[in-house]
């Protein structure tokens, strides 16, 4: 009985010394490969037909490469061309027509075709595409969290000459615009980066400031300290363009107030963009409120009553709008700075009115 029960084993194991001694090739003899039916292999539990790679493809690589999808071969047509590089379109009405779904396709390289089309109509036919803004912005915002950064970077240009083209019409339209360019320029790929801050610039220079501090204030306080930095760059670039009468009208103490909140940021840029307002801020504020310099007269020996506006000094101004924290943040940064060095910096654009 105990004969009976080894002689299979004894089989076995013999049959597996054979098959050890054969030759791979007769071992994968059972498996041959066809042209119409691969082999059947299993991954992970699931049976999977696996196509085996033609000699060609591997005797010669070039064979693949004439197989990358079209989108890779597209890639390299994407051009950044520059405002003053663009040409008309060929056909305005039918790229108008179009422009919408363009930005709105699933394919990047048609998206960044129709960013570019927004560019050149924003230039050559700035009222025909005025009545669009309301849905292509909203489009540029998606093009702008794109993934790809070729299509970031693209709508950064696209914004940048939306700027500079329709200046105050796009006001209502500005602040999803206006956070993903902060974002952009923030914390992306150099380029992108790059991009997004010259569109900031742009929105800076063609976007009143009147219209757009209001816009950029809630960004100072924002959470991310690189989009509150970049946001104060805006601010410091924004400020001086209100000129003498235009910081009268808006109010010095906001701005005082917005650009002290910054003195104590996290990041060096927003502390200097926050120091070069205040500098600015001072200087409009000493010329508008000259000091009498008079012994017999001096503002602190005048009653209360018959004390005037001018007789405010910066240092009175301050403690009385801020915090005795932040005031003494301000006028430490303030003081350091004579007094005519502090001359230049003042409204720039303003010259006219720099007289008050």
């Amino acid at each position: 009985m105990l004969t009976l029960f080894l002689a299979p084993s004894r089989m076995a194991s013999n049959t597996l010394k054979d098959l050890n001694t054969l030759p791979v090739t007769e071992k994968m003899s059972e498996c041959k490969p066809s042209l119409t039916k691969p082999c059947v292999g299993k991954t992970n539990g699931k049976a999977e037909d696996r196509p085996l790679p033609s000699s060609a493809a591997v005797l010669d690589p070039s064979v693949v490469e004439t197989e990358k999808p079209e989108a890779e071969k597209a890639a390299v047509e994407v051009e950044y061309i520059e405002s003053e590089n663009l040409d008309d379109v060929d056909d305005a009405d039918a790229v108008l027509k179009t422009v919408v779904a363009g930005l709105d396709s699933k394919d990047w390289v048609s998206v960044c075709d129709a960013l570019n089309n927004v560019r050149r109509l924003s230039i050559f036919h700035k009222e025909a595409m005025l009545h669009l803004l309301e849905k292509v912005i909203p489009l540029v915002v998606k093009s702008l969290k794109n993934p790809r950064s070729a299509v970031c970077k693209t709508a950064c240009m696209t914004s940048a000459d939306i700027f500079s083209a329709y200046n105050n019409d796009i006001t209502d339209l500005l602040d999803s615009l206006l956070t993903q360019l902060l974002l952009k320029s923030s914390q992306d790929k150099r380029f992108v980066c790059e991009a997004a801050e010259k569109a900031l610039t742009s929105m800076t220079k063609y976007v009143s400031p009147t219209l757009l501090l209001p816009k950029l204030q809630p960004c100072l306080k924002n959470r991310n300290p690189r989009i509150r930095a970049k946001a104060s760059l805006c601010f410091s670039r924004s400020v001086p363009r209100l000129g003498v009468e235009g910081i009268k009208e808006y109010g010095i103490d906001k701005l005082v107030q917005a650009a002290a909140s910054q003195l104590t940021d996290q990041l060096p840029e927003s502390r200097e963009a926050a120091r070069t307002v205040l500098l600015e801020l001072q200087s409009v504020y000493e010329k508008a409120h000259p000091i009498i310099k008079d012994e017999t007269s001096s503002p602190s020996s005048l009653p209360e009553e018959e004390q005037t506006p001018e007789a405010v000094t910066w240092k009175v101004f301050c403690q009385s709008k801020l915090s005795a924290l932040s005031a003494q943040a301000v006028l430490r940064v303030t003081s350091v700075v004579a007094v005519p060095a502090r001359e230049g910096l003042v409204t720039a654009g303003s010259s006219s009115s720099s007289q008050l």
